[in-house]
C-alpha cells in the first residue's frame, strides 16, 4: 500500500471513533432528559437525513478539491454539531448537523481509495479500512459507554477550572466535550493526507445543475449489470446494520436488563465480528468474486430473527460475533465492486455520493419505520423479527435478479467481470 493510505486509515479511525462514542452520548443525553424512546431511536434517521438531502451535491464537492481538505472541513462541521448540542439545541437537531459533516466526509473517504490505488488492491484496501472502521466502532461504542458511566463521568465533572465555568452538569455533556478534542485529532490527520494528482472537477456556478447530473449518475449505476447488484446489496446491508446499532441497545435493555454502559459493550461485540469478517474477506476474496457472497445475506437475515430467543449474555456474545462476521465478509467485496464500477462510470466522489444516497435512504426509511413503530408500541423483539424477514427476503430477490442477469445479459456481465480482473479500466 502507498504511504498515504495509512494516513487515510488513521484519519478515518479517529473520526469514526468519535462518531460512535457521540452516538452513545446522544442516546444517554436524551434518556437522562426524559425524552421518549422514539426520540432515541430517531437519532439514526436524523443522522442519515443530510446524506439523502445533500446527495446530489456532496459527491461533486468531494471531487472539487483534494480529498484531505474535504475531510478536514467535514470534521469541523461535526465539531459544530457537538457545540450546538452542548449549547442547548435539541439533541436530534444537533445530531443532524453531525450527520451533515459525515455526509460530506464519506465520498472523500472512500473516493480517495480509487484515486490512490489500482483495482487489484481495492478489495484489500476496503478490507483494511472497513476492518479499522469496525475497530473504531467497537472502541467508540465502548468509549461512549464509559464516558457516560458514573465512574468516569463523576471524575470529569469534578474537575474545577479556575476562572472558567464550563457549564457541564451531566455525564453526557462531559462526554460530548471530550469528543470535541478527538475530532480535532482527526482533523490534524486530515491535513496530512497527500494529494493524489487526480484532476479536480470544479463545482458549477449554479448548484441546481448538479441535481440532474446526480440522477443521471444514479440511473447509470442502477442500469449497470454489476453495479445494480452490488448497490442493491450494500444498500440493504447498511440500511439494516445502521438501525441494528440502536436496536441492539434496546434489545439489551429488554432481554438482559442492561444499562446504556453495559449495552454499549454488547454492541461492540457485533462490530468485533464485523472486523473479523472484513479482514478475512480482504484476504480471501477478489473483485470478480463479490457476487458469490449473496447467499450469506439470506442466512444473516434468518440469524437476526434468532436474537429473540437469546436471554443469556454468554450465548448472545458469540452469536453477535457470528452475525457481525457474516455482515463484514459480505460488505467488503460488494463495496469494492461498487466503488470499482462507480469509478469507471462517473468518478469516485459522485459514485460514492450515489452509494451513500441509496444506503442512507434505506437507513432513513427503516429508521423512520422503527421510530414510528416504537411510538405505537412495537417492542424491540418485534422490530428484530421484521428486520430479519426483510433482509432474508430482499437478499433472495437480489440473488434471483443477478442470476437473471447472468442468463439474459451474459455477454455484458462477462465483459464487466473481465474488467474487474484487471487494473486496466478498459479490461
Amino acid at each position: 500500500m502507498k504511504r498515504g493510505f495509512y494516513t487515510i486509515m488513521s484519519a478515518q479511525f479517529v473520526s469514526s471513533l468519535a462518531d460512535n462514542a457521540l452516538f452513545v452520548a446522544a442516546v444517554e443525553l436524551l434518556r437522562t432528559s426524559g425524552a421518549a424512546e422514539w426520540q432515541r431511536a430517531a437519532l439514526v434517521p436524523m443522522f442519515a437525513l443530510f446524506y439523502v438531502v445533500l446527495a446530489p451535491f456532496v459527491g461533486a464537492f468531494a471531487d472539487s478539491m483534494p480529498k484531505g481538505n474535504v475531510m478536514f472541513i467535514s470534521n469541523a462541521i461535526k465539531v459544530v454539531g457537538c457545540l450546538l448540542m452542548l449549547f442547548g439545541l435539541h439533541p436530534l437537531l444537533a445530531y443532524a448537523v453531525v450527520g451533515l459533516g459525515a455526509a460530506a466526509y464519506s465520498p472523500a473517504k472512500y473516493g480517495i481509495l480509487t484515486e490512490l490505488l489500482p483495482a487489484s488492491q481495492l478489495v484489500k484496501a476496503n478490507g483494511w479500512i472497513e476492518g479499522l472502521t469496525i475497530a473504531s466502532i467497537i472502541l467508540g461504542i465502548l468509549l461512549g459507554g464509559q464516558l457516560v458511566g458514573q465512574a468516569l463521568a463523576s471524575r470529569m465533572l469534578s474537575i474545577d477550572l479556575p476562572l472558567l465555568d464550563t457549564g457541564l452538569d451531566t455525564a453526557p455533556e462531559a462526554a460530548i466535550f471530550v469528543l470535541i478534542f478527538i475530532y480535532a485529532v482527526a482533523a490534524w490527520f486530515n491535513l496530512r493526507i497527500p494529494h493524489t494528482g487526480v484532476e479536480m472537477r470544479p463545482m458549477p456556478a449554479n448548484l441546481l445543475h448538479l441535481v440532474p447530473d446526480f440522477w443521471t449518475c444514479n440511473s447509470r449505476l442502477w442500469r449497470d449489470k454489476l453495479g445494480q447488484i452490488s448497490l442493491a446489496t450494500t444498500t440493504l446491508i447498511w440500511g439494516v446494520s445502521g438501525n441494528l446499532r440502536y436496536i441492539i441497545l434496546a434489545w439489551s435493555a429488554a432481554a438482559l436488563s442492561y444499562s446504556t454502559t453495559q449495552a454499549s459493550a454488547l454492541s461492540g461485540v457485533v462490530a468485533l465480528g464485523t472486523a473479523v469478517g472484513a479482514v478475512v474477506a480482504s484476504m480471501r476474496m477478489r473483485l470478480d468474486m463479490a457476487t458469490s457472497v449473496m447467499p450469506m445475506g439470506i442466512a444473516m437475515g434468518l440469524l437476526v430473527i434468532l436474537m429473540n430467543f437469546i436471554t443469556n449474555v454468554w450465548v448472545a456474545a458469540p452469536f453477535l460475533i457470528l452475525l457481525g462476521a457474516i455482515g463484514g465478509f459480505m460488505v467488503v467485496p460488494m463495496n469494492a465492486l461498487l466503488q470499482h464500477r462507480g469509478h469507471n462510470l462517473m468518478g469516485a466522489g459522485r459514485s460514492i455520493a450515489v452509494q451513500n444516497f441509496n444506503e442512507q435512504a434505506c437507513i432513513l426509511g427503516l429508521g423512520a419505520f422503527y421510530s414510528l413503530s416504537t411510538g405505537m408500541g412495537l417492542s424491540a423483539f418485534g422490530a428484530i423479527t421484521a428486520f430479519g424477514v426483510v433482509v432474508a427476503g430482499v437478499m433472495w430477490i437480489i440473488q434471483r435478479w443477478h442470476r437473471s442477469n447472468c442468463v439474459n445479459y451474459r455477454d455484458e456481465v462477462e465483459h464487466l467481470l473481465k474488467i474487474a480482473r484487471h487494473d486496466n479500466p478498459h479490461g
